[in-house]
């Protein structure tokens, strides 16, 4: 059974920083994709950052400069590291893995961000 955690979210004031971790486990297939998305009330879920099949790492135009995606693979944790966090960056951020080749979303249970001005 395919397990993520999240954890490390919270209430930041502008300009912040928060690291995000994501504990996966139950994962015996191979991966397409991994990575964080997050979604703001009223808004549909958006990708935040990626690490593709070829191991590169992707971010929104709106995060690019300010967050970095890492993993650590001895530890099944990948993590998300928020800088100069503004208010647009206040959602519910998801883990997820896409399996290969079915492209199978399995997300976590998310983790609140919210950032005061």
């Amino acid at each position: 059974q395919v397990q993520l955690v999240e954890s490390g979210g919270g209430l930041v004031q502008t300009g912040g920083s928060l690291r995000l971790s994501c504990v996966t486990s139950g994962i015996f297939f191979v991966i397409n994709a991994m990575g964080w998305y997050r979604q703001a009330p009223g808004k549909e879920r958006e990708l935040v950052a990626v690490f593709t099949s070829s191991g590169t790492a992707d971010y929104a135009d709106s995060v690019k400069g300010r967050f970095t995606i890492s993993r650590d693979i001895a530890k099944n944790t990948v993590y998300l590291q928020m800088n100069s966090l503004k208010p647009e960056d206040t959602a519910v951020y998801y883990c997820n893995v896409q399996r290969r080749p079915t492209r199978t979303n399995y997300w976590g249970q998310g983790t609140q961000v919210t950032v005061s001005s």
